[in-house]
Order: structure tokens, then sequence, then C-alpha cells
């Protein structure tokens, strides 16, 4: 079975799962609030760069010089 990573990497549940996972393992080792907080913010920051790149990707694919001024 293949993954589809575009699809993975373009979710935000997927991205909540990260952060979830992230939260509670620095829990678990004892981590600060202080560096959870910015740790879920990092990934959170990473999160939203991969989104938008995978749209604009996506939306750059599927223009087939419609826009284009001849």
């Amino acid at each position: 079975m293949k993954i589809n990573w575009q699809s993975k990497l373009s979710s935000r549940k997927f991205w909540a799962m990260i952060v979830a996972v992230a939260t509670s393992v620095l829990g678990a080792v004892g981590a600060s609030d202080d560096t959870t907080v910015k740790v879920t913010g990092i990934i959170t920051a990473v999160g939203a760069c991969v989104v938008y790149m995978l749209a604009e990707a996506y939306t750059d694919a599927n223009n087939n010089g419609d826009n284009k001024k001849e």
C-alpha cells in the first residue's frame, strides 16, 4: 500500500496529531511549559508552510495557461 504523502502533509489532522504527540512526549520527559509552547509553535508554523507550498504547487500544476495573455 503506497502512502500519498502530499495528501498527508496537507492535512490539518496530520499536523494536529504531530503537535499532540510532541506535546505528550515533552510532558512525559519533564519539559517546561515554555519549551512545550515553543515546540508546538514551531511545528504549527512548519505545518502551515508545508500546506501552503503544496496548495501552490497543486494550483500551479492545474494552471494550463488559461491566464496567459497572447
